[in-house]
């Protein structure tokens, strides 16, 4: 699988489209605007305790107050909280944990009037941006993420991605990491990390560690409600995730952008750093690489497949709904149930691309066509669960039941990706309405009389659709004759097919178009 990254940077941000074997998979927006990201910690002040939700809703400075349930807490919140005060009372002067005595962990099945209290000031990190109307999710179980490792403050524990079968690389990677890790420190093992030496995944660990001194520092003098420690930005975020031996082009637009993410990749992988390129082009970046068009047909509300068959796809508050159709696509009755199968799995594919493409979260209800054979839902259940693994968002996916529909939930962190793909009527504006066609002849002499008796123009050229000037022109006694004994003069008469049906312009005599 061959995977190409387009940037295509400008003044507000940049936007990010992520291309395997040319076909776009990925559409990620980063706008300079966007202060909350996921992965950005805040210095949170409690604002209000829900026990009816065992909730609270914390202000980080949007003009919702975030919510914090007490799942999303963390089994070592009180010792955050007690690091929180010692680090802004001047009381505690190390950087790292080694001397910090850790509390027990919170009951899971607790409350939160247990652990918090209105106008506490506490730590937490974005867990999903702002969503429709509501505000930001938060969670205060922090962790910093890297290229190979994340790293988990106030834990002892090792863990290590279900990716990595092996147990003798699980075991190698377990050994290497404890003997390097801090005190007090947990360590998440990505699944890039596999068959990396020690010296890689120790300058990983020691980049993190120093962005926890950093936020211990900034943690002293902080405002309640700002900001203390910011993710990278999307662009940099996408490349630490996904960047693999896979991909065999990174293309940016713009040169201080270009060096920047010359500059990330050299740290995390240098071999790769001579993929990235800088587009010369005079064509838009997104136009050259036919990115525009792949977005024009994906991100309307139906969605075409290669075979005939089609998507249509609609969004609720409360869920995503997906029809497959099977169109023009037509069989015999004996391979009815074969033909059926076949859009299932030709859908089944686009669906997930569909899911990543638009970012969708929540729940996604699809309605596939309607097979008898229990062994045909069973493998296009399989076939789903395979296209769906190459997304990196955590979701689950129930079998079709017997009427054809498949649930499916997915992780929802950051707001839909939603691209308008319809243009406005050049012809009615928009409105749905045009001027009535009989009216037409009557604009076009009201035009006559003004340019050629008040403006005095000479030897003008009327432009309009091809079918018109048809008309015009029609018989001996048409139209144009009937305007030169009004007028005294010969108006010419041309056609243009890329014209709306009621579309005209005015020429003078040098060829330049007579504004009205």
């Amino acid at each position: 699988m061959i995977k190409e990254l387009i940037i295509d940077s400008s003044p507000n941000g940049a936007t990010i489209a992520l291309l395997q074997d040319k076909q776009l998979v990925e559409l990620h927006k980063e706008q300079i605007t966007n202060n909350y990201t996921v992965g950005d910690i805040y210095l949170g002040r409690i604002k209000k305790i829900m026990p009816s939700l065992n909730a609270a809703f914390v202000d980080v400075g949007y003009e919702k107050d975030a919510f914090l349930h007490y799942l999303d807490l963390g089994p070592q919140v009180q010792s955050l909280l007690k690091l929180t005060k010692q680090v802004r009372s001047g009381g505690y002067q190390s950087k790292l944990l080694n001397n910090f005595k850790l509390d027990a962990d919170i009951n899971k099945g607790g409350k939160i009037s247990d652990v918090l209290s209105k106008g506490w000031l506490v730590p937490v990190q974005i867990a999903k941006e702002p969503i429709s109307t509501k505000g930001p999710r938060l969670s205060s179980d922090l962790s910093i993420a890297g290229r190979y490792v994340v790293l988990v403050p106030f834990s002892e524990v090792i863990s290590i991605s279900k990716k990595i079968k092996s147990n003798t690389e699980r075991n190698r990677l377990r050994k290497v990491v404890e003997s390097i890790k801090p005190k007090h420190f947990g360590v998440i093992i990505r699944t890039v990390s596999e068959g990396k030496g020690v010296t890689e995944l120790q300058k990983d660990l020691l980049d993190l560690i120093s962005k926890w001194e950093t936020f211990v520092t900034k943690l002293h003098g902080t405002e309640p409600s700002r900001k203390v420690l910011g993710e990278i930005g999307r662009t940099s975020t996408i490349l630490r995730d996904i960047l693999s031996p896979d991909f065999q082009h990174i293309y940016v637009n713009e040169s201080s952008m270009y060096e920047e993410i010359k500059s990330y990749i050299h740290e995390i992988s240098p071999e790769m750093e001579n993929i990235v390129r800088l587009h010369k082009h005079k064509e838009p970046l997104f136009e050259h690489y036919g990115v525009d068009k792949q977005i024009k047909g994906a991100f309307g509300k139906t969605v075409n497949l290669a075979g005939g068959a089609y998507l249509v796809i609609e969004h609720t508050e409360a869920l995503h709904v997906i029809d497959v159709n099977s169109g023009n696509r037509t069989a015999s009755k004996e391979n009815q149930e074969e033909n059926a199968f076949q859009v299932n799995k030709e859908a089944a594919r686009e669906i997930a691309r569909q899911l990543r493409l638009r970012d969708m979260g929540g729940i996604v209800v699809v309605d596939f066509i309607d097979m008898h054979k229990p062994t045909n839902r069973k493998e296009l259940f399989d076939y789903l669960k395979i296209e769906m693994a190459h997304d990196r968002a955590k979701h689950t996916i129930l079998p079709p039941s017997k009427f054809g529909l498949v649930q499916i939930t997915r992780q929802r962190v950051r707001p839909e990706m939603n691209i308008v793909t319809t243009e406005v009527c050049p012809t009615c504006k928009g409105t749905g309405t045009i001027r009535p066609t009989i009216l037409l002849l009557d604009d076009i002499e009201n035009n006559f009389n003004y340019i050629l008796e008040e403006q005095n123009e000479k030897n003008i050229t009327l432009c309009v659709h091809p079918y018109i000037e048809a008309y015009i022109k029609k018989g001996i006694f048409n139209r144009q004759f009937k305007w030169y004994f009004k007028y005294n003069q010969w108006i010419k008469v041309k056609s243009n097919p890329a014209y709306q049906i009621t579309e005209f312009h005015f020429f003078s005599a040098k060829d330049e178009e007579i504004k009205l």
